[in-house]
């Protein structure tokens, strides 16, 4: 029978959420199974990202004594989109489905059933969608809507609401690993790829344990890296501010020579002071922006790998 699903699942110290998740996802892929919607053979794969607490010894023992459970140890930490990445790939050719889904348990397991349902009528792509954000509180909702509109207006065009719960099959995998950068956005690239897609609503849970992997620093450096990862529109939005102030200071220059002509005073200082510190606020931004780009070139001309794979379970068993 064909049908494989492997669920991917990357953990970041994760001890204290990985049992629970491992008893509900072994319940839900027995009851796909038992339904005859996938294989008898399909597994979970849990990617350790360099953990630091017990999150592999947890993922080798649930291995041992289940064979439904499988696991990837990465050689140290990459980061939540390298290890998502590297467990898509490293399962590509086990597996006709790959679902992929946080450890935390805030994606419903239960849509799981309708991602599958539409693979199976011809869907290679399917994204988990929240349908609101009434868990979050204001600052949380607000600023998540608005990454999400503004990547979509700097051209990087991602799924509003979605983050990395979705199901990809095979082939659609197989587009996504022609895709060599370094600088990995997964929620952006993962479009781009094309194919019939759908989607499938959900509502967003609490999480049942630990701690939250993206504090808001690290949200803001996930947004900004997906933003300079996918578009350059805000290199062009810097020259676009460069031409204005440029019409702006011919203006200035066009009032005070007037004003040199007619006899009036000029402008005091303050006038003059705070036209220094705009421009030269505008000057260290762009310079910034442009230097994260610079610096994304210099990581992608190194072809350094996206991760190395310390031990992979599935690899044992054969």
């Amino acid at each position: 029978m064909k049908n494989i699903l492997y669920i991917v699942i990357p953990c970041y110290n994760e001890q204290e959420v990985l049992p629970k998740t491992a008893k509900l996802l072994k319940e839900k892929m027995h009851s796909l199974i038992n339904n005859k919607k996938i294989a008898s053979n399909s597994k979970i794969c849990f990617i350790n990202d360099g953990s630091k607490d017990k999150t592999w010894d947890i993922i080798y023992k649930l291995n041992q004594s289940d064979d439904v459970f499988t696991g990837i140890d990465l050689s140290k930490n990459r980061g939540h989109q390298n290890a998502l990445l590297a467990g898509l790939l490293t399962v590509k050719d086990r597996s006709d489905m790959v679902i992929s889904m946080d450890a935390d348990l805030q994606d419903d397991i239960n849509a799981i059933d309708k991602m599958v349902d539409k693979y199976l009528d011809g869907c290679d792509i399917v994204y988990g969608v929240r349908n609101n954000r009434d868990s979050d509180n204001f600052f949380k909702r607000f600023t998540a809507e608005t990454f999400y509109r503004f990547m979509n207006i700097l051209g990087a065009k991602t799924i509003f609401n979605h983050a990395d719960f979705r199901l990809m099959s095979k082939r659609a995998i197989e587009g996504l690993e022609q895709f060599k950068e370094v600088n990995l956005f997964l929620r952006g690239i993962i479009p781009m790829i094309g194919f019939r897609t759908d989607y499938v609503y959900y509502s967003r849970n609490k999480r049942e344990a630990g701690e939250s992997k993206y504090p808001l620093t690290k949200m803001i450096s996930f947004a900004f890296e997906g933003i300079t990862s996918l578009s350059n529109k805000l290199i062009r939005i810097i020259s676009l501010v460069g031409i204005l102030a440029l019409i702006v200071s011919i203006i200035m220059l066009i009032y005070t020579f007037i004003n040199i002509i007619s006899g009036k005073s000029i402008l005091g200082w303050g006038s003059i002071m705070i036209s220094l510190w705009v421009i030269g606020g505008l000057v260290l931004l762009s310079v910034g922006v442009v230097g994260e780009y610079i610096g994304k070139i210099y990581l992608e001309s190194k072809h350094r790998p996206r991760y190395i794979i310390k031990q992979d379970l599935d690899d044992i068993e054969k």
